[in-house]
């Protein structure tokens, strides 16, 4: 089974993060700009890696971060590895930048997404966010971006909901092959 870790990136994984930005963004952000997040006590960069028993290193597939701007986190970029995709492993960097921003003391979170881009819209919608408006030609390619909002970081009520979700992730991702440290469950049904 491979091993699935959600943690903070730091400067030594720069060369795997910069690899990943560029399968999954075209080289969005340099060097120098995920240095500043790494640096910056406002932004969580968070990476999903992957350690396999074959394998010396973990390897990144995945990168989120928020920026901590008063009482929101602003989600400022999620992505899945093209080959890894269709798992699941979205919703789990998801619901760690949710855990970050919520361990921040955060109220509420915001992000923008492509006004093209149906299957992240259902992602985002799944854990509650709705969307609040628009920034028209908002990309280089000139496309929209709908700006999704989601509340009530800091309610009991969240907190519930946050700990359901992961919980029924970990069972989906475990059925999956992966295995999640730290979480036990194991409901598979072959």
């Amino acid at each position: 089974m491979t091993s699935l870790y959600c943690r903070v990136l730091i400067e030594s994984d720069l060369p795997q993060v910069l690899s990943l930005d560029q399968a999954c963004f075209q080289g969005l952000w340099s060097e120098a700009g995920y240095r500043r997040e790494i640096d910056s006590p406002n932004s969580d960069l968070l990476g999903l890696k992957i350690d396999q028993a074959f394998e010396s290193a973990e390897q990144l597939i995945g990168v989120g971060c928020l920026w901590a701007i008063l009482e929101e986190a602003h989600i400022t970029l999620l992505g899945i590895a093209p080959n890894y995709r269709d798992q699941g492993l979205g919703q789990w960097l998801l619901l760690c930048l949710l855990q970050s921003a919520r361990d921040r003391g955060l109220t509420h979170a915001t992000l923008e997404v492509r006004a093209s881009n149906q299957p992240a819209q259902k992602l985002y919608e799944k854990y509650g966010f709705k969307v609040a408006g628009e920034r028209r030609r908002y990309y280089q390619d000139g496309e929209t971006a709908l700006i999704l909002w989601r509340g009530g970081l800091q309610v009991a009520a969240f907190d519930v909901a946050l700990q359901t979700w992961t919980t029924s992730l970990v069972e989906k991702l475990k059925c999956r092959g992966w295995q999640v440290p730290g979480h036990s469950i194991n409901t598979c049904v072959m």
